[in-house]
């Protein structure tokens, strides 16, 4: 059986050039759309099919859908950064959310069966409980987790009035890069820690903010779910399948390992991969910083035959170094 294109939006920045390979190395065809504005041409893998372009470009997303006769697209455009939402919502709401209906409705028009979508566990906010469910209140705190929860609420209302099925993938902390050195988290000035720290390990930043260490953490310092990006990409792979298996049946799944490392456990352990001591800052606590955020990922793993193959924390810090040394090389 011939597999469909699969149609992927952002698929130059650093979680949809992972997601471009996985479909690539599991035999789809891939044609990817970038405005190149955080992406890099260089990310797209030269088997799949390059368009420079917006999502909420109609005319040239509907022309595209049509040329390629696409039945499946994946979204990773969009804003990410969470402290800049709240300095900026209006970007975020247009890039996130009024980009997305766009998207969403050339979708439509063109008669798209399917759709996965690139969300976030910043939807939860702040939850009460340390392991996070599916079933878990929605409750965001900043512009960036309201922008993507108001596109999961647009998709499951699509699903309702048309023939279309979604997966929405909440992403805990995606960290790492692809084990072939493919592609990596390459953005100047990323704000993720596993970036920050190899970025430092290889003298590029002189030193880590640590936000916080009076948490009520084991150590003080906030704890969160590292995933490894090419876990996750394969994730997206599994919910292809999913879709395409049940027309008639929606997902909403979280992704992360279930387990926990503080900031200080994470540093601790680019110190030992890098072999060399990071400097630390202790910086005054973020505002609506949760102590501690780790999904319940029982659901996904009851959903999909889908089996994490890098959740070392060492693996995942040697992934990003590697990357981080490859960028150094140019």
């Amino acid at each position: 059986m011939t597999k469909p294109a699969v149609f992927v939006t952002g698929g130059a920045g650093y979680i949809g050039s992972h997601a471009v390979l996985a479909l690539l190395d599991a035999g789809y065809s891939v044609v990817v759309i970038d405005n190149l504005v955080t992406g890099f041409r260089w990310a797209v893998d030269p088997r799949a099919v390059f368009i420079e372009g917006s999502i909420d470009d109609e005319d040239l997303i509907r022309e595209s859908l049509r040329q390629h006769k696409i039945t499946m697209i994946m979204h990773f455009a969009g804003s990410v950064v969470v402290p800049e939402s709240v300095e900026n919502p209006l970007k975020y709401y247009k890039n996130n959310t009024v980009a997305s209906r766009s998207l969403i409705e050339s979708a439509v028009a063109c008669g798209i069966a399917h759709f996965i979508f690139s969300s976030t566990a910043a939807t939860y906010g702040t939850p009460d409980e340390t392991r996070v469910t599916e079933a878990t209140p929605t409750v965001p705190i900043n512009p960036y987790g309201r922008s993507k929860l108001m596109t999961e609420q647009m998709l499951a209302d699509v699903a309702l009035a048309h023939p279309f099925n979604y997966c929405a993938l909440r992403y805990f902390n995606v960290a790492g890069a692809d084990p072939r050195g493919r592609t990596g988290q390459s953005t100047t000035g990323a704000t993720h820690l596993m970036k920050v720290a190899v970025e430092a390990a290889t003298g590029k930043r002189g030193h880590v903010a640590i936000y916080g260490d009076d948490f009520p953490t084991r150590d003080g310092t906030g704890i969160r779910d590292y995933i490894h990006v090419s876990d996750l990409a394969a994730a997206h792979v599994h919910a292809v399948e999913a879709l395409i298996a049940e027309p008639t049946k929606c997902h909403t799944l979280n992704c992360g390992y279930g387990r926990g490392f503080s900031v200080t456990e994470v540093l601790d352990a680019v110190d030992r991969v890098t072999n060399v001591k990071i400097e630390r800052r202790i910086e005054p606590r973020r505002s609506g910083d949760p102590a501690s955020l780790i999904a319940d990922n029982s659901a996904i793993l009851a959903t999909f035959p889908w089996k994490p193959a890098h959740d070392s924390l060492d693996q995942i810090i040697a992934d990003a170094l590697a990357w981080e040394r490859k960028l150094e090389r140019g």
